[in-house]
């Protein structure tokens, strides 16, 4: 096995290139994917959505994911240190890293809490749904209330992850990776075959989501389309800068930064293949918002019965964890980094903070002071608006502005062309486009709705 004391002491490196890529490429691969994607195709009427959100992971999504892997194998630093290395000690920059940091940490607090609610759905498929369809949606209302059950699953899913990240960054986080990701996309593929195959909405389907009608889309769907092309590629967050840190020097980070995003992208559109595919089958309507995978699913997985059902919700706690140890990693860095904590300390207290944290949006009936909201809603408002589109903003203008004669002294492997198109891309449309998502998420834009 090769040594994981390769780079800065004790950080660990990847032991080979293509777990690096399944690695980076589970962070992306997400709830973002099969749980987010579907649903918001699905309100901003499908194609025309996907056509949007196509164009934005090219001019958005694949410069900033460069950015990062940029920063990271560059500085082998976690966000706080590699803001610091790449500009001066003390860098006013280094906020931009703990601005990462802070995402990844409250993020996971509420994203294991949805974690659990697929975990718990495996259970519930293994049972099998039944019942009238008030009855099986009524199912998620029941869960969602209530705060002991939801903090059960939470924990569960909480074990797993500092299970996987207390083993290093070979020996638990890669090789997990590499288990995790092929049988994820293996089921998926399993699923959209069979909605494809195996019923009469596979047309339907495809249409739906490849055949653009623009008059069903709107200037709030661009918008949510160019920012959810951001967030399901784990960016502004601190996890590919985390992931990038653990590279060894050399090799192409253009053709890594393309490999992911289309991996991500590839996985998004599958996966809407596979539910659309269900959904169409059995007459219903494609835009069913949030509900669409713990209230409607469960109704047609009463129809298609547990080896559709099972699979489906297996597939969907892969991808979770995938994810979640990319943001527990992220807050793990910080300490094992700049705290010099061992990676055993830093994972058990911070993988137990953000557990305690977590209970909390466990608990749906709690309402914040101040905010009004529960702290699921706030955090989850807060972090997709503001930390995410924040931390990639700046991010971007780093690599564009500030470290620009560094980008060119790394190892890009890029031709004057494509060097020419990412430096326009990085310096302008980039930062232009990631500050209109925030704009839009402060309501500050007046024509959208």
């Amino acid at each position: 096995m090769p040594s994981t004391s390769s780079g800065p002491k004790g950080r660990g490196n990847w032991g080979s290139h293509i777990g690096f890529i399944l690695a980076a490429a589970g962070s992306a691969i997400g709830l973002g994917n099969i749980w987010k994607f579907p649903y918001i195709t699905g309100d901003y009427g499908g194609g025309a959505f996907v056509l949007v959100y196509l164009v934005s992971v090219v001019v958005v999504g694949l410069p900033a994911m460069l950015s990062e892997l940029l920063i990271g194998r560059k500085s082998q630093k976690s966000p706080v240190g590699a803001f610091q290395a790449l500009h001066e000690p003390n860098s006013p920059w280094k906020l931009t890293g703990w601005l990462g940091v802070a995402s990844g940490f409250v993020i996971l607090s509420i994203y294991s809490v949805i974690a659990g609610w697929a975990i718990s759905y495996v259970f519930k498929a293994i049972s099998g749904f039944s019942g009238t369809a008030e009855q099986i949606t009524g199912q998620f209302d029941a869960l969602y209330v209530n705060g002991w059950e939801t903090t059960m699953w939470h924990s569960i899913f909480m074990i797993l992850c500092i299970a996987i990240v207390i083993g290093g960054v070979q020996r638990g986080i890669e090789r997990w990776n590499k288990i995790l990701m092929p049988l994820l996309v293996a089921i998926l593929l399993g699923l959209a075959g069979y909605g494809l195959f195996g019923t009469d909405g596979g047309d339907k389907a495809l249409n739906f989501l490849f055949y653009p009608d623009f008059s069903k889309l709107t200037a709030d769907g661009i918008l949510s389309a160019l920012g959810h092309a951001f967030f399901t590629l784990s960016l502004g967050m601190g996890a590919i800068i985390t992931y990038g840190s653990y590279m060894k020097k050399g090799g192409s980070l253009t053709r890594d930064a393309v490999v992911i995003s289309i991996l991500d992208t590839g996985i998004a559109l599958v996966a809407g293949i596979a539910i659309f595919s269900l959904v169409f089958h059995y007459g219903m309507e494609p835009g069913q918002s949030v509900g669409l995978i713990f209230k409607t699913l469960p109704v047609l997985f009463a129809e298609t019965g547990p080896w559709v059902s099972v699979p489906f919700f297996v597939l969907l706690s892969f991808a979770a964890l995938t994810s979640g140890i990319s943001l527990l990693e992220v807050v793990v860095s910080y300490f094992i980094d700049e705290r010099k904590w061992s990676r055993t300390k830093a994972t058990l207290l911070m993988g137990g903070i953000i557990y305690l944290v977590g209970i909390l949006a466990s608990h749906s009936g709690i309402t914040m002071p101040l905010v009004g909201m529960n702290y699921f809603d706030a955090i989850d408002v807060f972090s997709t608006n503001y930390m995410l589109p924040i931390g990639g903003f700046l991010t971007v203008l780093f690599v564009g502005w500030v470290v620009t004669n560094q980008v060119k002294k790394e190892q890009l492997k890029f031709s004057p062309t494509i060097y020419s198109i990412f430096l326009v891309l990085v310096k302008w449309v980039t930062p232009i486009a990631i500050f209109i998502v925030i704009l839009h998420g402060l309501h500050l834009l007046p024509f959208v709705d």
